[in-house]
């Protein structure tokens, strides 16, 4: 039996949309290995991430650390795999991620120009770990804004380090992508889903590069929802859902912009927690991450699901059952990241943003 602090069932599917996300680790050292792999049906990380998905049944899924291709030939893959044990996702979309998109640039002074390190986005190859969305609703694809092209540069107050003008001049802020992607709700209103993955905010050097990229990414969507950038805010209702890959409290980096996100008067963070009693844990307990990035820490909030004011919040928590769950075992095989997941209510909430 699944823990009841880990994943509850809705009071009603038929008033209630669950909404999940993943960080679900499906990501390979090259382009096309991950298609091969769930065609094969025989690599068991994949085969406990279809268990975890399916015990989630969630109608709107969005996975992060999932490697693209560009026709979304690995996301169909994994959508059939899901529809043969019974949970159908009609509706697919994942954005071209940064991640290994090369510059043509040196951009960590190695000398060389074609490392993953020179890329948009860290990875060895582009679409490396990229993001995806899975859906029982319409996504409204052709009203979507894809911000993945946005310049660091550009983002009003960025943290951006002093280094070379040519640099500056095309890198992207997203490490992998910043979306906005509407979906059509049963009575007709539309839903936004601000959807992003930020970069960890460590292996860099004193200039603390990724840890200054981490926040800004999470700037980002302050300075979408106050209006500064070139594109207009969100209406409500939305969701800002992803991997901030940042702890507020716990770990490297810099927490101001994502406090700032969960604080934010338009925001709800639902704060879900696990059995272990520690809100939205993401992190397993890597030995080696723990020895070298997390000592003493038990897991870091990363993921993160934030509704908009407007939309009434009917439950959330972490599927992290304990350790003598039968799940707990199959969680560990898919991914060292946990699902998070909250339950919304198609009805309005009574309560206005400020």
């Amino acid at each position: 039996m699944v823990a009841q602090a880990a994943i509850a069932a809705a009071p009603s599917r038929a008033e209630t949309l669950r909404i999940a996300t993943w960080n679900i680790g499906l990501e390979r050292s090259g382009p096309g290995l991950l298609l091969q792999d769930i065609d094969r049906g025989t690599d068991p990380a994949i085969a406990a991430a279809l268990t975890v998905l399916l015990h989630l049944d969630a109608d709107i899924l969005v996975l992060t650390g999932m490697d693209h291709d560009p026709a979304l030939h690995a996301l169909r893959a994994l959508a059939r795999r899901l529809a043969d044990r019974g949970l159908s996702y009609p509706h697919l979309h994942a954005p071209r991620p940064n991640s290994g998109q090369p510059t043509g640039l040196d951009l960590d002074g190695d000398s060389i120009t074609h490392g993953p390190a020179d890329a948009q986005g860290w990875g060895r190859f582009p679409g490396a770990g990229g993001s995806a969305v899975l859906s029982r609703l319409p996504l409204l694809t052709d009203g979507a804004t894809d911000h993945s092209a946005f310049l660091w540069r550009d983002l009003p107050g960025h943290l951006m380090p002093p280094g070379d003008p040519a640099h500056a001049a095309i890198q992207r802020l997203p490490s992998h992508s910043h979306l906005q992607l509407p979906v059509a709700l049963p009575d007709g209103r539309h839903l936004t889903l601000l959807i992003w993955h930020a970069t960890p905010p460590v292996f860099d050097g004193p200039e603390d590069r990724n840890g200054r990229r981490n926040h800004d990414e999470a700037a980002f969507w302050l300075r979408l929802l106050d209006g500064s950038l070139p594109t207009p805010p969100p209406a409500p209702p939305f969701v800002l859902i992803g991997d901030a890959n940042l702890d507020p409290a716990d770990g490297d980096g810099r927490p101001a912009a994502l406090m700032a996100l969960l604080t934010h008067p338009l925001l709800r963070d639902a704060a879900p927690r696990g059995s272990h009693g520690r809100s939205e844990p993401a992190h397993q307990g890597d030995p080696a991450l723990d020895t070298v990035l997390y000592p003493r820490l038990g897991g870091l909030r990363l993921d993160y699901i934030l509704p908009s004011r407007n939309l009434a919040l009917r439950g959330a928590g972490v599927l992290w059952p304990p350790p003598e769950d039968p799940l707990a075992p199959v969680l560990a095989a898919a991914s060292r990241h946990y699902p998070v997941w909250v339950d919304l209510s198609l009805q309005p909430s009574a309560e206005a943003p400020p």
